[in-house]
C-alpha cells in the first residue's frame, strides 16, 4: 500500500497549482488532507520515491526518525517532485548539509527565492510580497547589514550582565512548582523562563510577555489544520503583534537609543525605514529565535534524561556535567527541523544534478544523528566528547546569532533544577508540535520531587 491515503494525482496536481498561484483562501486542511500519510507506516517497506519525509504528522507523531534514517543510507540527496511543499531536494546527511549551508553564494536564502521554510514560495510580483521578509530570508550584503544591528544583545558582555537576572527568574520559576502533583511543564517552566527573557530583551512589560508567546505559537501553527483554517486566518493574529511594536518602535524612535532589540532596529539606518511585512519578519524571526530554541530544548531534556535513566543518574552523581549536557541537549532535540535554499546556478551535490532554481532542504534534524560523524548519534550521551560537533544552530553567515544566549539559559535552569529536585517524572506522552519547522512540545506532563 502507498503511504499517501485519500486524494488522487490530479487532486493533489490542482492543489500544487493553487499553492503556486498564491490563493491565500486556500485551507490549510485541504492541502493537509491531500497529501495525508500514514505516520505509523514503515518507511523500509515503501518505495523510495515515495519517501517524503516532509509531511508534519511525521513530526506530531515522533515517527519520521526511520524515514530520515533510510534517506541518509540510499539517498542522502533526494529529489520529491510531488509533495505538499511542492517540489525539493532533501539533503539528510551532515557533510551535505553542512556544505549547502556554508555555501550561501550557491544556495541563497532570501524570501524572492521562497526564503528558508520549505512552506516558502518563490515570488512571481516583487511589488506585492505576500510572504515576511526577514534578515535570516535574506543574501549578502543586506543580511549581514540587518544581522550586525541586534548582534551586540548577544556579545559575551551582554550575555554576563544577563546571567544573574536568568538566574533569579529561574529560581523564581522552580520554587513556585507544586511538589508531588502533575503539571505541564512546558508551560510551567519552559513557556515562562523565556517569555520572561523575551520581554527583557525587547523591554516591554512582563505582564505582557504571554503576548509574545502566543505570537510565536501563531507562526510556528500556520500549517496546524487543527489552529488555523487557513494562514490568511493566522496572519490577522500576527498583524496584531505588528501594530503592537510598530507604537513601540516609533517612541523609541524620538528616544535616545537603548540597549534592547527595539530600540537597536529603530535606531539603525539599515533598520531604520523597513515597510510594514519587513517590520512584521523581523519582529517575528526575533521572537521566534528566541523562544522555540530554549524553550523546547528546556522541555526536550527532561524528556531526554527519563528515557535514559542512566544519564540521569550521572547528572546527579555529578551536576558539573552540566555544561557539556546541554550541548547534547540540543543535539538531540534539533529544535529546528530544517531550513531551506534555493539553487544560484546549476551544481552537483552528492553525486546529484541540482538545477538553478531548485529548493533544497536541509534537515538538520537528520544531520544531527549521522552516525557517519557523530558516534553513536542515535544514542543521548551527556559526557559526549566533542559535544559541540552538531548542526542545531547552522554554519556560515546565518549560524543562530542567539545561540550562546540559548545555551546559557538552558544551563543556568539545569543548575537551579539540581540544587531543588531529586528527580524530574515525565507521568505522560508528550504532545508534539504540528510542524516540520520547528521541533516542538506544547505539553509534557511531569511530577517534580525534592
Amino acid at each position: 500500500m502507498g503511504v499517501f491515503l485519500g486524494s488522487s494525482d490530479s487532486e493533489r496536481a490542482a492543489l500544487i497549482d493553487r499553492r503556486q498561484a498564491r490563493d491565500e483562501t486556500l485551507r490549510t486542511a485541504d492541502i493537509a488532507n491531500a497529501f495525508a500519510i500514514d505516520p505509523t507506516c514503515d518507511p523500509y517497506d515503501l518505495a523510495l520515491e515515495e519517501l517524503d519525509p516532509s509531511h508534519p504528522s511525521l513530526f506530531v507523531n515522533g515517527t519520521h526518525w526511520r524515514w530520515f534514517q533510510r534517506l541518509r543510507d540510499e539517498a542522502p540527496v533526494h529529489y520529491h517532485p510531488v509533495s505538499m511543499m511542492g517540489p525539493y531536494w532533501s539533503v539528510t546527511r551532515f557533510d551535505d548539509i553542512r556544505y549547502v549551508d556554508s555555501h550561501h553564494e550557491l544556495f541563497s536564502s532570501s524570501w524572492i527565492h521562497g526564503g528558508v521554510s520549505l512552506n516558502g514560495l518563490p515570488v512571481r510580483d516583487a511589488g506585492n510580497p505576500r510572504g515576511l521578509k526577514m534578515f535570516i530570508a535574506e543574501d549578502p550584503p543586506k543580511h549581514h547589514n540587518q544581522r550586525n544591528v541586534v548582534a551586540p544583545l548577544f556579545a559575551p558582555t551582554s550575555l554576563a550582565q544577563l546571567e544573574p537576572l536568568i538566574r533569579a527568574r529561574a529560581a523564581d520559576i522552580l520554587d513556585n512548582l507544586p511538589i508531588g502533583e502533575q503539571f505541564n511543564w512546558v508551560r510551567h517552566v519552559s513557556v515562562e523562563l523565556t517569555a520572561q527573557m523575551l520581554a527583557t530583551l525587547f523591554d516591554v512589560p512582563q505582564e505582557h510577555r504571554m503576548k509574545l508567546i502566543e505570537w510565536s505559537d501563531t507562526i510556528s501553527s500556520l500549517s496546524d489544520p487543527d489552529a488555523f483554517e487557513s494562514p490568511h486566518i493566522g496572519f490577522q493574529k500576527l498583524y496584531e503583534c505588528r501594530d503592537y511594536f510598530r507604537a513601540l518602535y516609533e517612541q523609541r524612535a524620538t528616544e535616545p537609543r537603548k540597549f534592547d532589540l527595539i530600540s537597536l532596529l529603530a535606531h539603525d539606518p539599515s533598520t531604520r525605514d523597513m515597510d510594514p511585512q519587513e517590520f512584521l519578519g523581523n519582529i517575528m524571526l526575533l521572537i521566534v529565535g528566541g523562544n522555540d530554541t530554549t524553550r523546547n530544548s528546556i522541555s526536550g531534556g527532561v524528556l531526554a534524561l527519563n528515557e535514559y535513566p542512566d544519564e540521569y543518574a550521572k547528572l546527579k552523581a555529578d551536576p558539573g556535567l552540566i555544561p557539556n549536557m546541554v550541548p547534547e541537549i540540543i543535539r538531540w532535540q534539533s529544535p529546528v527541523l530544517h531550513m531551506a535554499r534555493t539553487a544560484t546556478a546549476d551544481t552537483e551535490l552528492g553525486g546529484r544534478q541540482i538545477r538553478q532554481g531548485d529548493r533544497v532542504c536541509m534537515w538538520y534534524v537528520s544531520g544531527n544523528r549521522d552516525e557517519r560523524v557523530i558516534r553513536r548519534a542515535d544514542e543521548f550521551l551527556i559526557d559526549r566528547p566533542d559535544v559541540r560537533h552538531h548542526m542545531a544552530f547552522g554554519f556560515g553567515i546565518h549560524r543562530c546569532v542567539g545561540n550562546r544566549l540559548g545555551e546559557m539559559q538552558l544551563r543556568v535552569i539545569w543548575e537551579e533544577i539540581m540544587k531543588r529536585f531529586s528527580h524530574i517524572e515525565v507521568a505522560g506522552n508528550p504532545v508534539r508540535l504540528y510542524s516540520n519547522f520547528v521541533h516542538g512540545i506544547r505539553e509534557l506532563p511531569v511530577v517534580v520531587h525534592r
